[in-house]
């Protein structure tokens, strides 16, 4: 793996940093197929409390807190997806796959199997306007179930050694999954990065080439990492634990505004664009325990210290949704500069979600 690196962040200009952050949330249930007790009133929950909270936090631009729900098909719970789509019809945020391998037979997958488990969940999420843009197209951003991309865990949770191919055939257009802090973690840490399949072998993402500003797309999709940095606690100002922060808001890592400068630190961004830094956070929101951190007064007074320390002259704040990340990450790699808040819909439009 990489070497941490204490990074400052500099520009070769007098215009702001950018901060552009995205929360990507596995949004699974934990039991296939058979719904558990309590689930009705989770969702409840996300319907009623989520918009009384992102309402009060926005961006430097005025856009408000969005969520991205990477929403796996194999729970069937289409009924509770319905109810997500309505949120992000109302701006709330957007809805991306999310996809074990583990949950539903055959499994491990084989190519032709994952494949049509893709065009299942392509087919059935779109009815409700998921993943279909206004020509009529699919496409998708993917997280992986168990942090398994491309049969990176030893056979487990996957089997395919073929899947960032297949992903990038069946119309992904970027890969959410990682960091992680097990044998799946790329040894490329901190990157935007085009990756190219050997799909004979696992774990292909191990290595690629840099999102480049003024580059070119190279070889068969873009992984968007997270930040991984090394953290520690402190006592009477001596450090002590050390531990890696991996960008994760959940019970039960500590959210204080602070991890907001070891996130910035990791520095993730595109080659030649190192005014525009992207942080990627992940979280499990449809965990009751996660509730806090995503909508509850923790999260609250984590967003409001956020906004009043990085609102400002040096800074600026973006509230963005995986596809929107993505599409100023795209207008970063075609050159353009400023302000990224005019590239949310650069390459990929909004989906066209339908009213329910």
């Amino acid at each position: 793996m990489q070497v941490f690196k204490s990074i400052v962040l500099r520009t070769t200009t007098h215009e702001p940093v950018h901060i552009i952050i995205a929360i990507c949330d596995h949004f699974d249930f934990g039991s296939a197929g058979k719904y558990q007790q309590g689930e009705e009133k989770k969702i409840e929950r996300w319907m009623s409390e989520y918009p009384h909270f992102a309402d009060k936090h926005f961006d430097s631009y005025g856009h408000k807190l969005k969520h991205t729900w990477f929403f796996p098909p194999h729970y069937h719970r289409s009924d509770y997806l319905k109810r997500i789509v309505s949120l992000c019809s109302a701006g709330y945020g957007e809805v991306e796959m999310h996809m074990h391998h583990d949950h539903i037979p055959p499994f491990p997958d084989t190519s032709e199997t994952l494949r049509q488990k893709i065009k299942n969940c392509i087919a059935d999420f779109s009815k409700y306007g998921v993943f279909t843009l206004p020509d009529g197209h699919k496409t998708f951003a993917f997280i992986h179930g168990d942090w398994a991309l491309d049969n990176s865990r030893n056979g487990k949770y996957c089997g395919v050694n073929d899947e960032i191919k297949i992903l990038a055939e069946e119309g992904c257009y970027a890969d959410f999954t990682f960091p992680s802090l097990h044998e799946a973690q790329p040894t490329k840490i901190n990157s935007i990065y085009y990756v190219k399949d050997n799909p004979l072998k696992p774990k292909s993402y191990n290595t690629g080439r840099d999102v480049e500003a003024g580059g070119s797309p190279w070889g068969d999709l873009m992984l968007v990492q997270g930040p991984l940095y090394l953290a520690s606690k402190r006592k009477w100002g001596i450090p002590f634990f050390p531990s890696i922060d991996a960008a994760e808001i959940q019970h039960p890592i500590n959210l204080t505004v602070d991890r907001v400068k070891i996130w910035l630190k990791a520095n993730v961004h595109v080659k030649g664009r190192s005014e525009w830094v992207f942080i990627k956070l992940h979280t499990h929101g449809a965990m009751d325990k996660n509730f806090e951190y995503n909508f509850g007064k923790l999260a609250d007074n984590f967003f409001t210290e956020l906004e009043s320390e990085y609102k400002s002259n040096q800074y600026k704040i973006h509230y963005v949704t995986a596809r929107e990340m993505y599409n100023i990450i795209k207008a970063a790699e075609a050159g353009k500069k400023g302000n990224p808040d005019e590239f949310r819909d650069f390459i990929i439009p909004r989906y066209v979600y339908l009213p329910l």
